[in-house]
């Protein structure tokens, strides 16, 4: 089934034109929210009739007139030229997994597909963000209008055990705080096993968006990278990782970042990669995070365009990487986008959670539970 992407957060009216009632799309019926989903040019439709979208890409999202996600304006770059995981909806498990290996699950050991060195980095290289899900279903979550996508990840995909099916809900708003407007996107995320293959699996989901102050790599700088971004971490514990970026099982303080305290980022330094930890006590980590309130995570600022930016959840960890790896050729008339062109902010649960014992309920998901997560990303301008 085709997917129709979510692509924008827009400050004024879809570029669509209005089709009739009997047409009435998802972007129109979600209008209020300020949400809106990619038109197909030909049908004027606001939605992709035929055109296969992978991942539940989230396109673009503006906060004063600024995009601030790093994206492609069709679907053909995402499937061919999208390395740096532009705006990708990640799984089965988010982030490494040592040795392409999951161990003691069902009593016995599965062996994944490496893309990463040794190591499976966000569920291989056919993972959740290369699928094609089904949807957008315009949906009222929580009492707002929003968008739902479907996934159904069959037993064996990418060597991950068990047929899981995952639900997305992206719910986007406007709120006065003070005064002041601020744009709000929120995405959910939730996961049952619902085959009869095995009576458990892992499970971690997170997106992939780079910020360039601000674009999903986001980018708030207005500029071609994130130099002059102010960005604070409001936590300095990291999880320290052996030369092919697995967790050693340690957590200790980043070297030159103090939490709750503003650093810049320049045009090569600080180079970051890492997994930043906000609840450092993995047993009380629940396996549907939505349970408990969503928390601030780090926030960024850039003195050019004004622009500010907060990500937060429920999750207890987040990977935060600075960029210097993306080299992405101009394609599909998008420019070129080089090292430090945006940020990324992945939360999520602990890298290689289902090999440590310690950690491995927080992954863990078996028949008659749901997994879930939330991430709120938020925007303004002074």
């Amino acid at each position: 089934m085709s997917i129709r992407p979510v692509s924008r957060i827009l400050d004024g009216e879809p570029h669509v034109s209005d089709p009739s009632p009997a047409r009435k799309p998802p972007w129109q019926l979600c209008r209020s929210a300020g949400l809106v989903v990619r038109g197909d040019k030909n049908s004027g439709a606001g939605i992709l009739s035929s055109s296969s979208w992978p991942g539940a890409i989230i396109q673009e999202l503006r906060i004063a007139g600024h995009n601030i996600v790093q994206g492609f304006p069709t679907s053909e770059p995402y499937k061919t030229k999208n390395s740096a995981y532009f705006g990708e909806t990640i799984g089965r498990v988010a982030n490494r997994i040592k040795n392409a290996e999951i161990k003691n699950l069902n009593g016995q050991s599965y062996k994944l597909a490496a893309n990463n060195g040794p190591n499976a980095l966000h569920g291989g290289p056919a993972g959740w963000g290369k699928r094609t899900f089904e949807g957008p279903e315009p949906v009222s979550r929580n009492g707002t209008e929003a968008v739902q996508f479907k996934y159904l990840s069959k037993d064996g995909e990418e060597g991950y055990p068990g047929t899981v099916e995952l639900r997305v809900w992206y719910i986007a708003s406007k709120k006065n705080d003070d005064g002041v407007e601020k744009t709000q996107l929120e995405i959910e995320y939730e996961v049952e096993l619902v085959g009869d293959e095995v009576e458990e699996t892992v499970v971690s989901v997170t997106n992939h968006r780079f910020p360039n102050t601000i674009r999903s790599y986001f980018n708030i700088s207005g500029g071609e990278t994130i130099e002059g971004t102010e960005a604070t971490l409001m936590t300095d514990q990291y999880m320290v990782v052996d030369d092919t970026d697995i967790p050693t099982g340690e957590i200790k303080a980043f070297p030159g970042v103090e939490a709750n305290k503003n650093f810049t980022l320049g045009a090569v330094d600080p180079d970051i990669d890492h997994c930043f930890v906000i609840n450092t006590d993995p047993s009380s980590v629940l396996l549907d995070t939505r349970q408990v309130p969503a928390r601030k995570l780090c926030s960024f600022f850039h003195p050019n365009t004004k622009l500010h930016f907060e990500v937060l959840s429920t999750e207890p960890a987040f990977q935060f990487y600075t960029g210097k790896y993306i080299d992405i050729p101009a394609v599909g008339g998008a420019p070129a986008r080089g090292a430090r062109a945006g940020f990324c902010v992945e939360p999520s649960r602990y890298i290689d959670a289902a090999n440590n014992d310690d950690w491995k309920k927080m992954v863990l998901l078996k028949k008659g539970q749901t997994y879930g997560s939330k991430i709120i990303y938020r925007g303004w301008k002074e």
